[in-house]
């Protein structure tokens, strides 16, 4: 969930203010409360917009996997782990549609 202060330091990065209780005492000029409220919910929206890319960074093969298959088929090696490496990203693609 996207915090009042993150709305506010997205709105405004230099305002000064306090939160306690979820009311903002402010040290220099205000923004409205529906217009924290839009950025909040603006905020939101573009951080579950990329939840698919969040679930592929922690599940795609890792690097090393990837220099050891690729170095493997490179040298004339046998393509077997390429294939499983390139089967698991394309599976990670898969399980986690873009939007």
């Amino acid at each position: 969930m996207i915090t009042k202060l993150e709305a506010i330091r997205s709105l405004d990065p230099n305002a000064h203010c306090t939160l306690a209780d979820d009311v903002v005492t402010w040290m220099t000029t205000p923004i409205s409360e529906a217009d924290i409220e839009t950025e909040q919910a603006r905020l939101q929206a573009e951080y579950d917009a990329l939840a698919y890319a969040r679930a592929r960074d922690i599940s795609y093969p890792n690097l090393k996997e990837f220099a050891e298959a690729y170095t493997e088929k490179e040298i004339g090696g046998d393509d077997t782990k390429w294939n499983e490496y390139v089967t698991k990203y394309n599976k990670v693609r898969t399980d986690n549609p873009k939007g």
